[in-house]
């Protein structure tokens, strides 16, 4: 009788434990084997600001990052009201920053994120030539 009894306990335990890691393996629960989340402590920051030529903001700026040679984009940003923009990328490689907006020419610069962590940008956008900036 002692025996089922012990018996009986450790199944109430035991069995509810195992199956709630099988079904949360299952169903991506907390016990899943996921990847890790990238540490965002060794990040290279790109801040920027960017402007017409005239010196006014300019908002709504679109920016993309990419390693220098590859096509596949790293990040991206829009500037805000002010023209402003931040984007986190990995240290240790060099990448080029595009920024374009609707009306101006597109300006392209490198820069070396395998030293240091923070890269700080001002862009002076020139209006195509033939249009009046908006």
């Amino acid at each position: 009788m002692r025996l089922t009894c012990v018996a009986i306990a450790l199944c109430l335990v035991f069995v509810p434990a195992v199956s709630s890691r099988a079904s949360a393996k299952r169903y991506g629960g907390p016990a899943t084997d996921q990847k890790e989340k990238r540490s965002r402590q060794n990040d290279f920051l790109i801040f920027g600001t960017v402007f017409t030529d005239q010196g006014f903001s300019l908002p709504g700026a679109a920016i993309r990052v990419r390693r220098s040679g590859e096509k596949k984009v790293a990040g991206e940003a829009t500037a805000d009201r002010r023209g402003e923009f931040a984007v986190r990328v990995p240290q240790g490689a060099e990448y080029e920053i595009t920024v374009a907006a609707k009306g101006f020419q597109d300006e392209t610069r490198k820069i070396d994120a395998q030293s240091g962590n923070r890269e700080d940008l001002i862009f002076r956008l020139r209006p195509v030539s033939g249009e009046k900036p908006k």
